[in-house]
Parts: C-alpha cells; structure tokens; sequence
C-alpha cells in the first residue's frame, strides 16, 4: 500500500512522526553545513548524502522546498588551520569550500538552494545578540557576549538533559566572567593575533561571533522564525542545537525554532571511533584517490539506515561496487521509466534507505531500475563510463581473487600464494578477513 504521507525519526518529541509542514506547498528544512578547515570525511559525508536523499523525496512530495545549507567560515579552528598553513583566512576558507563542493559533487550530491556564509550574516548575528540582550537572556561581560542559560525554562528539552547535568558532564569554559558556569558565548573579543578577515566590529568591541549563534541567525535569514526541518549529526544534539533553540526561541516571541529535528548517526571505522591518532581518519578525497566511485561511497553510505551508527569498511566498499557493476549492466540499454513506488514508500518510511536498496536490487524492469536509482543519486554515469579504467582494473582483481580462492579451496596454496604476490607486485595489497578477501592499493 503506497504511504500518502512522510514519517521522520523527530529528535524533539522522541518518537517518528508523521511529517506535516507549516505550508503544504512549502517545505523549508536547514542542515548544519561544514566548518571549512580542513577537507570533509566520511562522517560527514554522511551526513550531506542523508539530507541530499530526503531533500530529493521532499522534492518529489510537495510543491516546494527551500534547503538551506551553512558554511561555517568564522570559527577558532579554521584560524588555528590558516596560522598552521602559513595563509590567510579568506585563502583558507575559500580553498576548502571548494574542495567540499568538488568531493560532495563526486557523491552526486547536489548544492542546497541556499548556501549562506556564516561572514556574510554578521549584522544578523549582532542584531539577534541585542534581541536576547534587551529581552533578559544575555548579557554583555569583558568584551564577552554570553547567554544566560538560566534565563530560559526550556533549556535542555532537545536532549533532555536538566541544565545542571548537562554543566556537570559538559567542558564548559570556567571564566570569571560567567553568571554561571553553563552559560554560553554569542559573541568574544578578537585578539590581536587574529586575522583582520577574522575581526568585525560590534557595540560590545571588535570580535566574532560564537558558533551557536551563526545558525540562529542564518535560519531566521532564509527561513523565517519557524520553520520544518532542522538536520545534522547526532554530535550536534548537544550543545550545538540546544543552544540554537535556546537563542532563537527566546530572541523570537512565540517561535518553537524547528519543529522537526532530524539527526543522522554515528560512523565507525571497523568498529572503532574514527580519529587521526588511531590512523583510522578517511577522508572523501582519500578515497577518491584510491579510485573508489562517488557512487559506491554513496551507496556505501546509504546502506545503513540515517540514524543508527554506520560501521565503515573495506568490505563495505566491495561489497558496494560490486552491487553498483550489476545494476549497471542490468539498464545499459535502458530508458528512464518511473520511479518505483515500493521504494519511494520505503524512504517515506523514516527514510529506510537500507529497505530502499534492497528493493532497488530485486526491481525485474530496466527502465524503472533506472529511473529508480538515479532517484538515489545512483546510475549517474553510462555503462562505457562507469567500467572504464579503473573499474576495469577492479573486476579483473576480482577475478583474480575468485581465482585465489578456489586455489585455497583446492589447496594449492602455492598457487593462491602465486596470485597474491602478482597482486603485490602491481601495488594491489590484499587482506583475508572474516567476511572474505578485500583489496585495497598499497
């Protein structure tokens, strides 16, 4: 039975409810963007290719969706990154933007309607700053603009957490400056270190803004007060989004913010936590380096539902490429007929990308396969382009591992000892895993 209606996992209410829009014929949603210091990952990589899909479903669903996508560019890591590189902050900024469109385009991921810089908004930020002064929740302390956290009897419903838990288990900045210790920066002083492009002038002295605010005020600028949608990564829960109700409901009389929070999950790498101290940190353009498909990242990503964790591997990637080989050969000759409904109904169903592949796979007709993986920003590319070079080089690895296998099944192992090392001389390292042999570049 075809679902007449969208149905989300709503972070706020902790429960998956059905979607209904302020405006039926006007959907507005806003994802946090990157902070752009350094090139993006994996995990937020994920995040981008969730909200492509639901922004895509949407599309499909209503009359009108506006997506509003930030770029943090004001922030103490990216001016910790410019001093390190030894190049301005406008340099820095500039170069990692485009490196973000250029590794999202490479997932297919297209650019959200609206792509507000976080710079370009600094009259906004002051001007929601002086709101939540003049309105009892802020106050101005050494250069400093903090809000006061217990000013709002609301604060903590996102992640539902009272404000003295979330003070005790939180790293909160002990300043002398503070009413208390959980209340939170909207705007700090510059120092005189910092790059000119970094310094903006306010009635409380030349700083920038903290990062909290900079949604706030963007949102409102693209969206209004109220809006549907609100997504990113469950990292951000808290304090990020917390602190963003906080701001904008009581800058605003009357506004509940988002009323839909939707938060993807967390990635793992082989089943550990991703971080450069563990050697596990994979960017987007180190696999594209290592010739891995957009398209197989993408399906890679997809292949766990948004909001539960996603476990990263080598095996993943095989196992993606290897799907994605055989739809292409199933539609080189196809048109695009009509999207599936069964799998329109499986991504209105919370967006069960996982349910979604699954059905994309058993689907008999080329052309509604087709129309229904370019629907999930798959089968971009023509069969030609798609097996061409390196992908060439991929299936005939996999052949020589099948062959690898069936000398072990066999045991000629100086056979499969024979494949492996020919392998190794080409730079083709392989690796004997519970789930299979999977092969990756030396």
């Amino acid at each position: 039975m075809t679902l007449m209606t969208i149905r989300l996992s709503n972070t706020l209410t902790r429960t998956v409810d059905e979607f209904r829009p302020i405006d039926p014929q006007h959907v507005k949603m806003y994802v946090c963007g990157p902070t752009v210091y350094a090139r993006p990952h994996i995990g937020n990589a994920r995040s981008v290719v969730v909200y492509d899909v639901l922004a895509t479903l949407l599309r499909h669903d209503f009359a009108t969706l506006t997506y509003v996508r930030n770029i943090t560019d004001v922030d103490d890591k990216i001016n910790v990154a410019a001093v390190q590189r030894g190049i301005s902050i406008q340099a820095l900024t500039e170069e990692i933007t485009a490196q973000f469109h250029d590794d999202m385009g490479a997932l297919n991921c297209a650019r959200p309607d609206v792509e507000p810089k976080a710079t370009q908004h600094i009259p906004q930020m002051i001007a929601m700053i002086e709101s939540l002064i003049a309105r009892g929740h802020a106050y101005a302390a050494e250069g400093h603009v903090l809000f006061a956290v217990q000013s709002d009897a609301n604060y903590g419903q996102l992640s539902r957490r009272s404000v003295k838990d979330m003070v005790a288990g939180a790293r909160v900045e002990v300043a002398p400056y503070k009413k208390y210790a959980g209340d939170f920066v909207l705007w700090k002083p510059a120092s005189e270190k910092d790059d000119a492009s970094s310094k903006f002038d306010s009635p409380w002295g030349v700083g920038r803004p903290g990062w909290h605010i900079e949604c706030s005020a963007m949102s409102a600028a693209h969206l209004g007060n109220d809006f549907d949608i609100h997504g990113g990564g469950a990292d951000l829960m808290f304090p990020h989004h917390e602190n963003e109700i906080a701001q904008s409901t009581c800058a605003h009389e009357h506004s509940a913010y988002a009323h839909y929070w939707v938060h993807n999950g967390f990635l793992t790498v082989n089943g550990e936590k991703m971080s450069k101290s563990l050697g596990n940190f994979i960017t987007v353009h180190d696999l594209l380096e290592r010739d891995v498909k957009g398209e197989v990242i993408r399906f890679a990503l997809l292949s766990t539902r948004y909001n539960e964790p996603l476990d990263w591997s080598d095996k993943l990637l095989s196992d993606s490429q290897k799907v994605l080989d055989r739809l292409y050969r199933a539609t080189a000759d196809a048109q695009v007929g009509q999207v599936s409904t069964d799998v329109l109904d499986a991504l209105r169903d919370n967006l069960n990308t996982p349910k979604a592949l699954a059905l994309l796979q058993a689907i008999a007709d080329p052309a509604t396969l087709k129309a229904t993986a370019q629907f999930l920003g798959l089968l971009q590319q023509t069969e030609q382009a798609w097996f061409q070079g390196v992908s060439e080089d991929a299936l005939w690895i996999d052949l020589q591992i099948e062959a690898r296998n069936e000398a072990k099944k066999a045991r000629d192992f100086a056979a499969s000892d024979a494949i492996r090392d020919a392998l190794k001389a080409r730079g083709i390292l392989l690796e004997d895993t519970a789930q299979g042999t999977v092969w990756r570049k030396a």
